[in-house]
């Protein structure tokens, strides 16, 4: 067997599948088009929609090579020499054309003839009562029945959902040799060991289950395999793991050489190097392909990740930010044919750098936790951590569990494993109760039968507000109807149309038509795949499918969307010159009335770099340039520099909009003629909305103007009430708010005092295991009068805890304060973990001494839980 490498396997199953008829797609996003997944899983899941017959096929047969993220068994990854987050999935896909005999047969051919395995160390399982698929491989392919295995439904069987397409599946196994084995004498094809590994998923889905169960041929069969690239490589180079290949190894071999270790030498040191590989690999792909780091959803699996692949960086002993090291060689093993790693690099180099010093902090706090928890432990003469904070380190703080352990050791203390095992199999318990991944929520409405049954809508905005078109359809909440009476509210598909239908942040077109005596007002114009839904009223008279309308759009209000659509092309395109070339589009939204954009960077702007922006924005303004608009192959388009945006899904043949000599955009939009139609332009807010992603708002046109107008009314009104000039509006204001200030401490130090003379009606007390828990909420007091409060009244009770909480409304913090007593603090109470505990709940951070402590947070809606928490937290801590 020939060794190749990993782009050269790739290569050759992308182009032994295109020379048997199939369409070449390059990889699709990782973000699927689909509410039940967050990542895309598999090779078929960009197909998802063509299984289910939602949607006809745009070919018969297509062969991809699919990124793929999966994140069930992050646990497992590093520790066993397969399981991964990213990994590239080969697949040949088929719709109603080539069926079991073929795929059969070709994979076969693909695996002996092309990539030259040994024909004698292959083997196939097949569905129990699967005889076509037999067939195929005892009598086309030639295999002896004793390496031809028969399994039942939960090893050969394929199921899309509880209903829906399902069908047998063949898989195909190689054998690697005894000593892969486990040495059981029952050892064979589906042992747990490594001898036989499976390489190849053929899935031939050709029945729908039904509600009752049963099952019915569909009319139309398909194929869908799946082979992992990494899995394949390593058989082909003859290595024991995936990561010892030309995918993986550049990255092991960079880790090793920064540890100065070997790897090979050391099961925990092994572990983390490749942990570091695998899961670089997924924060990089997942950057490029506009994922950012989030508290939830596919953003918070990557922070998830980048924040384990650091935490085993410290336990090889680096130091400081280091994951951005690892990008150029990624690039150099990856970029082709993954271009976006190119082109995206400064945004992901510098995103991986903000969070990997935002994790620092996070860090910290945790080993403080850890610290604090330490010595409550010893001061109580115990040496073991629960499985409960255990589980709080590694959920909350990212430090994996062999960490913990390791901290432990050092401070002579054992970890209760198994009440850690408990709590993270309740997590991933809850993770599989909610996962959709194995599930499919798509389904085929009217609208996609409508997708079927016409062709897409013929567009004519760019060109015109106005035009003629024929009725094709008409939908209600009820459903489709050949006529409506007015007044109804209701849906309808034109053949042609002038108005522009809601997409890439693009507000859709309003308007009306006219058939005959009835008018109909267009309300929202919205997109299902190529159609074109508009969204009417009809006050009376009525329409009929057939019909043929006046379609007229409100071309002032359009004037307005094309202003602030160009604007934020020309606000793309401002930012990266001012703040650098990581910024990226993020998201945006195209009104009449305002633009929105949102983009990654790691920090405010300041006044001067919001006056830069505006400075350039508005100087291509005053040039009046016109616009160019063209239409290219996407690849002329990218080799031309064309920004893209990742949310949009783009065919063969784009758009282009530029404005020559500074900006060039992917765009399908409504734009100006010439950038001096935008009038002026503003920046009215800009504010983070999201770890590294900042958002601007902005005016533009007569908007503007009436902005500007409103802003000169209330400083002339001012000047008037503070009897002041426009130059000395900010000191004098400055100076009111200081008199403000200080009578408003004056008044909370005088309610504070009258606090401490009526402690017992202030603080509300509870019985804590025979320690008085004393819990009081206050208002804008300072931490100095809170802890004057909390030292009255411990003077009241002993053994004691006093907790004392003050809202700021107006800056929208929390600050805690809690104070136990010597006799408290004997019976083991910590006020420091109790407040680090609370102001984690709040979002801010806390700590001190064991008799004294502070923090705090600005998520204020949390302080009753967080009161809560100090109470079950001081449970815990006090010593009978």
């Amino acid at each position: 067997m020939q060794h190749r490498s990993g782009k050269e396997i790739r290569e050759l199953f992308v182009k032994f599948w295109i020379e048997k008829g199939s369409r070449h797609y390059p990889s699709f996003s990782l973000i699927p088009d689909d509410p039940s997944l967050l990542f895309t899983i598999a090779g078929m899941v960009p197909f998802k929609t063509w299984y289910l017959g939602i949607r006809q096929p745009d070919c018969p047969h297509a062969v991809t090579s699919q990124k793929c993220v999966r994140t069930n068994d992050i646990e497992n990854v590093g520790r066993t020499a397969r399981h991964h987050t990213f990994f590239e999935m080969l697949g040949n896909f088929a719709w109603g054309s080539y069926f079991k005999k073929e795929a059969i047969t070709r994979a076969w051919e693909f695996l002996t003839r092309v990539i030259g395995l040994d024909p004698e160390k292959l083997y196939a399982s097949i569905y129990t009562d699967d005889e076509e698929a037999y067939e195929a491989w005892h009598g086309l392919v030639g295999l002896p029945d004793d390496r031809i295995l028969r399994f039942g439904e939960s090893e050969n069987y394929w199921f899309m959902g509880e209903q829906g397409p399902c069908g047998p599946c063949s898989e195909i196994y190689y054998d690697r040799g005894e000593r892969y084995g486990c040495g059981s004498p029952t050892c064979g094809v589906g042992c747990d060991c490594d001898r036989f590994m499976e390489i190849w998923n053929l899935v031939f889905t050709q029945y729908d289950r039904r509600k009752d169960g049963t099952l019915v041929p569909l009319p139309r069969k398909n194929i869908d395999t799946g082979m992992g690239l990494e899995r394949l490589t390593s058989i082909v180079q003859g290595v024991d793991t995936d990561y010892e290949t030309d995918l993986f190894l550049p990255m092991i071999e960079y880790t090793c050489k920064k540890a100065g270790i070997r790897y090979g030498e050391n099961a925990k040191n092994d572990m983390a190097v490749r942990v570091i590989a695998d899961h670089i690999r997924s924060v990089t792909f997942m950057l490029a392909d506009g994922v950012l780091p989030a508290n939830d959803g596919p953003g918070y699996v990557l922070r998830r990740l980048l924040r384990r692949a650091v935490r085993y960086g410290r336990l090889l002993g680096f130091e400081g930010a280091f994951l951005r090291e690892y990008l150029p060689i990624l690039i150099e093993t990856m970029s082709d044919p993954y271009r976006e790693l190119i082109d995206q690099r400064l945004t992901v180099e510098q995103i991986i750098g903000v969070e990997e010093s935002r994790f620092e902090k996070t860090l910290r706090q945790g080993t403080e936790l850890f610290d604090d928890e330490a010595a409550r432990l010893k001061a109580a003469g115990k040496t073991t951590l629960s499985g409960d904070v255990a589980f709080t380190l590694y959920d909350t703080f990212g430090f994996p569990p062999e960490l913990t352990l390791e901290m432990a050791e050092e401070q002579g203390l054992s970890v209760d494993q198994d009440a850690f095992q408990r709590a993270m199999d309740s997590q991933r318990e809850r993770a599989r109760a909610s996962s959709k991944q194995k599930k499919s929520s798509m389904t085929g409405n009217a609208y996609t039968d409508l997708e079927n049954e016409f062709p897409a809508t013929v567009f004519t905005g760019y060109s015109a507000h106005d035009g003629t078109g024929k009725i094709l359809a008409l939908l209600t909440p009820a459903g489709r109807v050949e006529s409506v009476d007015g007044p109804a509210e209701f849906e309808l598909l034109l053949d042609v149309t002038p108005f522009y239908a809601e997409r890439g942040g693009e507000i859709g077109d309003t308007g009306s038509l006219v058939a005959g005596a009835a008018r109909l007002m267009v309300e929202n114009t919205v997109p299902h795949g190529g159609m074109i839904v508009h969204r009417v009223k009809l006050e009376s008279g009525s329409v009929a499918v057939g019909t043929e309308v006046r379609a007229e759009v409100d071309d002032r209000r359009r004037a307005a969307i094309r202003r602030n659509h160009t604007a934020t092309h020309l606000l793309h395109e401002s930012l990266g010159r001012v703040l650098g070339g990581h910024v990226r589009q993020a998201g945006s939204l195209v009104t009449d009335r305002t633009l929105r954009f949102d983009f990654t960077h790691h920090e405010a702007l300041t006044a001067e770099q919001v006056w830069k922006v505006e400075h350039l924005v508005n100087e291509q303004i005053l040039e009046n340039t016109p616009l160019d608009v063209t239409e290219c192959g996407r690849e002329e388009a990218r080799e031309r520099g064309a920004k893209a945006l990742f949310d949009e899904k783009y065919g063969d043949v784009v758009r282009v909009v530029s404005v020559p000599g500074f900006s060039t955009e992917l765009c399908g939009g409504l734009h100006v003629r010439a950038t001096g139609d935008i009038g002026l332009f503003k920046i009215v807010k800009e504010e983070s909305i999201g770890s590294g992603t900042r958002r601007i708002n902005a005016l533009t046109g007569m908007n503007t103007l009436e902005l500007t107008q409103r802003v000169s009314r209330l400083v002339e009104r001012l000047q008037g009430m503070l009897s002041t000039d426009e130059s000395n509006l900010p000191a004098k204001t400055e100076e009111l708010m200081e008199e403000l200030r200080r009578l408003q401490r004056r008044t909370q130090e005088a309610r504070v005092r009258e606090a401490a003379k009526n402690i017992e009606n202030v603080f509300e007390q509870k019985d804590v295991k025979g320690v008085c828990l004393q819990t009081a909420k206050f208002s804008k007091a300072t931490p100095d009068m809170l802890r004057e409060v909390g030292d009255r009244a411990k003077e009241k009770h002993s053994p004691t805890v006093v907790v004392m909480s003050s809202v700021d409304e107006e800056d929208g913090t929390c600050q805690l304060v809690v104070m136990a007593d010597d006799a408290a603090v004997k019976r083991g109470a910590s006020a420091g973990t109790l407040v680090k505990e609370a102001s984690a709940l709040l979002g801010g951070r806390g700590g001190g001494r064991p008799n004294t402590a502070q923090g705090g947070g600005k998520n204020v809606e949390n302080l009753d839980e967080a009161l809560k928490k100090i109470e079950d937290a001081l449970t815990g801590q006090i010593k009978a």
